[in-house]
């Protein structure tokens, strides 16, 4: 059973920061791509950024410049720093990685406000 717990959610105001983390815990042998997704009420799923085993990323441009994927493989841990964030970064993100099969976190809410 593998588990996969989010933090680091919450309110900021526009232009301020936040920093997701999502621990996976369980019986993983190894731990390939890991992705934040986001989502608000009405619409699909969005990927967010996606980094590899190799640390090789990628972001959706909507958010290139302002946010950082990052993990650290030892702990199985992987975390999103938002910097810069604007009222249309709201949504409840989702941490998932890929370990034989694709695993999801329960979801972070991130509400950016004025």
């Amino acid at each position: 059973q593998v588990q996969l717990v989010e933090s680091g959610g919450g309110l900021v105001q526009p232009g301020g920061s936040l920093i997701l983390s999502c621990a996976a815990s369980g019986r993983i042998f190894s731990v390939n791509v890991m992705r934040w997704y986001r989502q608000t009420p009405g619409k699909q799923r969005e990927l967010v950024a996606s980094i590899t085993s190799g640390g090789s990323t990628n972001y959706a441009d909507s958010v290139k410049g302002r946010f950082t994927i990052s993990r650290d493989n030892a702990k199985n841990t992987v975390y999103l720093q938002m910097n810069s964030l604007k009222p249309e970064d709201t949504a409840v993100y989702y941490c998932n990685i890929q370990a034989g099969r694709i695993y999801w976190g329960q979801g972070t809410q991130v509400t950016v406000f004025s």
